[in-house]
């Protein structure tokens, strides 16, 4: 079985779910190129926990979780199955650290926004994973390292949020807008750090001062890239597509590593 790549989605409005532009025609072109995995392990920007924990039923619900958006939007499901030996295999490789099996969660936003568009057929089993609200930046680095296995089971390890991610910055009315200085050079030295394997600047990302005050207001929507990241091998190349910034303030740069 070959190694799939690792990938972040920057996932941007939930709207993005009912749209057909040129990110979503992308993400569909980055799942061809990937193929067809046995499962999907996200780690979503919308699922944080108290501990670890993954999702452990055998049909994970679609959950609506955001406020006032066409009912449209509220009508879409995502009806892939899960898979609780996924699930049992993430505890196995996480160990001693414990880790909860959910019965509850389902699939968020974050994950199924993407997937509706990457894999639209849903019948891959999907499993999300927890990250724990009281683990710092290098620890949840390091819990990406652990699942780096699965990559070489089948598996898809996926990450969903956005490098820059600042709502109340956002200027609603002109998506197309110059990016504040402030959100173009976090979103630049991010990606060059990964462009040039040197996960250690992300991990330490708080170190740009304003830039990652203003950019990262609440670490929610970056902690999914360095499971992501902590996920990669020695020597493989990161691609960057799409790549740009959105409404001033929202980084929709998605990052395919590992796939040449």
């Amino acid at each position: 079985m070959r190694r799939l790549p690792i990938v972040f989605f920057g996932h941007g409005s939930p709207m993005i779910a009912l749209e057909k532009n040129a990110v979503t025609r992308t993400w569909h072109e980055m799942a061809q190129h990937i193929g067809k995995p046995k499962a999907i392990l996200c780690i979503s920007a919308h699922w944080q926990t108290r501990g670890t924990a993954v999702t452990a039923m055998a049909q994970p619900r679609t959950i609506h979780d955001f406020g006032a958006f066409p009912q449209a939007l509220f009508d879409m499901q995502y009806p892939a199955p899960g898979d609780p030996e996924l699930a049992a295999r993430v505890q196995e490789l996480l160990a001693p650290m414990p880790v909860k099996l959910d019965a509850n969660w389902g699939l968020d936003h974050g994950t199924w926004s993407v997937l509706v568009h990457a894999y639209p057929e849903a019948d891959i089993p999907v499993v999300q994973l927890g990250m724990d609200i009281g683990k710092t930046p290098a620890e949840h680095w390091e819990v990406g390292r652990l699942l780096r296995p699965l990559r070489d089971e089948g598996v898809l390890i996926m990450g969903t949020g956005n490098i820059v991610h600042n709502l109340p910055a956002m200027d609603w009315g002109n998506p197309n807008a110059v990016p504040y200085p402030w959100a173009e050079q976090f979103n630049s030295v991010m990606c060059e750090a990964i462009a040039t394997d040197t996960p250690q600047t992300l991990i330490d990302y708080e170190s740009l001062g304003d830039a990652a005050r203003l950019s990262v207001p609440g670490a929610d929507h970056f902690l999914p890239l360095l499971y992501v990241l902590g996920a990669r091998h020695e020597g493989e190349t990161a691609e960057f597509n799409p790549h740009f910034i959105h409404h001033k303030s929202l980084s929709m740069t998605s990052v395919l590593i590992g796939a040449a």
